[in-house]
């Protein structure tokens, strides 16, 4: 499998994602993307994810079962895994964030 790991700029706030082409498929980091949507910080934004993970989880939600982990590049340099979702998948996660820019 081949994996291109690439950074997005969405209105100047860089999201990672990781391309797969073998099932063709952009993955995109759901925090980075949190934090874009809710205008906080790298740590709000994994706090803000975890919460909204958890309650999703309860209301049995599959977009956050069939959410997978990726290595990717933190901002220390490093390869760590992150909670990452395609296309489809984060479409429906920003559903369930109220912000205007969803």
């Amino acid at each position: 499998m081949t994996k291109k790991q690439a950074l997005q700029l969405f209105e100047e706030r860089k999201v990672r994602t990781v391309w797969d082409s073998e099932q063709e498929k952009w993955y995109f980091s759901i925090v980075d993307v949190v934090a874009v949507l809710t205008d906080s910080d790298y740590q709000g934004a994994r706090n803000y994810w975890k919460v909204l993970k958890n309650r999703l989880a309860k209301e049995g939600n599959e977009t956050v079962t069939n959410c997978n982990q990726l290595k990717m590049q933190a901002e220390d340099g490093k390869m760590r895994k992150t909670d990452v979702a395609d296309t489809e998948q984060l479409f429906r996660l920003i559903q369930t964030i109220p912000s205007p820019k969803a």
